[in-house]
């Protein structure tokens, strides 16, 4: 991957109500090139919306891909990725850290209106299925869109110059719990 190649990650931190969203734009070589913030409901269904308008309201043309640390931020409020990379014009990838069975359970479990159940579960169902990236000697589990799976494995390899968490993603992370915690104060 070309060092000069940015990719735009997508993280959350959330404590109340309201979920905080940071965006960092970091090239291929490490370099951190922008922030953008947002915002989406604790428990709701706005995490796509937040995240499309984020993207928009950041306007880089450079920004190749979008990475995002996992589909459902905010206590289940999935992301729905095909709706989000048509919104954006390029690739999204999610990528998560730890081999599981899936959220089905855990939604359930999570509400007990039976409708939202069943709306969070038809947009988590629609997700593309997550395939394992073995990046630095750990394993990540990735799904795309927008791109073969080929190509988001050396996406993820890319923007990870150590560990297993793509520096979009870790530095999207970092700005996300400061801006929460400033936000709390």
């Amino acid at each position: 991957m070309k060092a000069g190649v940015r990719a735009l990650g997508v993280a959350e931190s959330y404590s109340g109500e309201t979920s905080t969203l940071a965006g960092s734009v970091v090239r291929a070589s490490r370099v951190v090139d922008g922030f953008v913030f947002g915002e989406c409901t604790v428990g709701e269904s706005d995490a796509t919306d937040a995240i499309a308008g984020m993207v928009q309201r950041l306007d880089r043309e450079d920004v190749r891909y979008l990475l995002v640390s996992g589909v459902a931020p905010a206590w289940f409020n999935v992301v729905d990725l095909r709706r989000l990379e048509a919104a954006v014009d390029r690739p999204v990838l999610s990528v998560t850290y730890e081999a599981s069975p899936g959220l089905e359970g855990a939604i359930r479990e999570a509400f007990d209106d039976e409708s939202t159940v069943e709306d969070r579960l038809a947009t988590y169902r629609a997700q593309p299925e997550r395939r394992s990236v073995s990046v630095n000697g750990e394993t990540v589990y990735v799904r795309a869109v927008g791109v073969a799976d080929g190509e988001a494995a050396d996406v993820v390899r890319g923007f990870t110059p150590e560990g297993g968490r793509p520096e979009p993603l870790r530095v999207a992370r970092l700005a996300a719990r400061a801006a929460e915690s400033f936000r709390g104060t």
